[in-house]
């Protein structure tokens, strides 16, 4: 049992966890605070107990709405944050620093603004080319070891990178987009994963609400949503896609539940070692990706289902050209496949 997996138990977990940045971050206007704080108050008492952050994630201050939210429950619930990719306050933008120093100074203050004495899941947000990887991973497993962290985790990194890292010192989750329309993990990532007792967390696993139907056109979406900046979204792109959701929605409604429960049933069924994390602002939302936990589909719909989306089908890239260059994930190209036509990936 991967490290993850024996923190999830120690709480009672349900497998599905809550990525918190929507709330603060990347999709428009920030909840306002106490709006924000009885949604997490909800979403414990449903029963969610892995709760998800970062550095990064409003400027800080997605760690002090979780700090403030989840202080009285601390010892109930899977806190995870990420370092390595902040906002500097004195240049306005964001900046990768996976430096040793960095990643303690972050920690440190993560762990005041979320009001804990550790972190039971800390991941590098993003790799710096700048610097080895063993050096980051090293940081992270003397805060490890020191008992200021729980478990090290690495975000959007390829298979030789996580290999290199784990060599270093153990990593208990790697965190990566992963969804029906978004199988990059599939090309490498998820085996390396599995040579190492490695968990899977998924963030995204509902396509940035692709997948649950309901965004029918992205151009009515706030202007700073970070959706416009992603080609799949774009006004060329973003119909053609929609077509592909047609073979979700006859499954769901087939299974009588939603396409984003249906879609993570499919993420779940994956495998055992893999974690959703879905992120809404949403209480109802919440509820309805909550339920999917005890959603079981057939061998013949998980066919039918991975036949669906696959990266030959899908238009679009998932981030523009600058954010690519910040990611080391696998990309579906001919680098994989030199020999085969694109709908062979599989």
């Amino acid at each position: 049992m991967s490290t993850l997996f024996a923190l999830l138990k120690e709480v009672a977990s349900p497998t599905i966890g809550l990525g918190c940045m929507n709330f603060s971050h990347g999709y428009g206007s920030p909840v306002p605070e106490p709006e924000a704080l009885r949604a997490l108050d909800e979403a414990f008492e449903m029963g969610y107990r892995h709760f998800d952050t970062a550095t990064l994630y409003g400027a800080t201050a997605n760690e002090q709405l979780l700090g403030k939210a989840l202080e009285s429950k601390r010892g109930q619930v899977v806190l995870a944050s990420k370092c390595g990719m902040a906002i500097d306050p004195q240049l306005g933008k964001k900046v990768i620093d996976g430096r040793p120093e960095t990643i303690r100074q972050q920690c440190e203050a993560s762990l005041q603004r979320l009001r804990t004495d550790h972190l039971d899941l800390y991941y590098l947000h993003r790799l710096d080319r700048q610097v080895p990887i063993e050096e980051s991973a090293g940081a992270l497993g003397r805060l490890a070891e020191e008992g200021k962290i729980r478990g090290v985790g690495l975000s959007e990194i390829s298979a030789a990178t996580l290999r290199r890292a784990r060599a270093e010192y153990p990593i208990a989750a790697v965190q990566s987009e992963y969804s029906l329309w978004t199988r990059n993990p599939e090309i490498a990532l998820l085996q390396a994963c599995r040579e190492a007792d490695t968990a899977l967390v998924a963030f995204s696993p509902l396509g940035r609400g692709f997948l649950t139907g309901t965004l029918r056109d992205p151009a009515r979406l706030e202007e700073s949503d970070m959706r416009h900046h992603m080609p799949r979204f774009s006004a060329d792109n973003y119909p053609r896609n929609l077509r592909l959701l047609e073979g979700l929605v006859d499954i769901a409604d087939e299974l009588e539940v939603s396409p984003g429960q249906a879609a993570l049933a499919w993420l779940m069924a994956q495998g055992n070692d893999i974690i959703p994390i879905p992120g809404t602002r949403s209480v109802e939302h919440m509820r309805e990706n909550l339920k999917a936990e005890t959603l079981s589909l057939d061998a013949a719909t998980v066919s039918r289902l991975n036949a669906m989306m696959t990266p030959d089908q899908v238009v679009g890239g998932r981030y523009s050209d600058a954010q690519q260059a910040d990611i080391d994930t696998e990309d579906f190209d001919q680098a994989y496949f030199p020999q085969s036509p694109r709908n062979d990936w599989r």
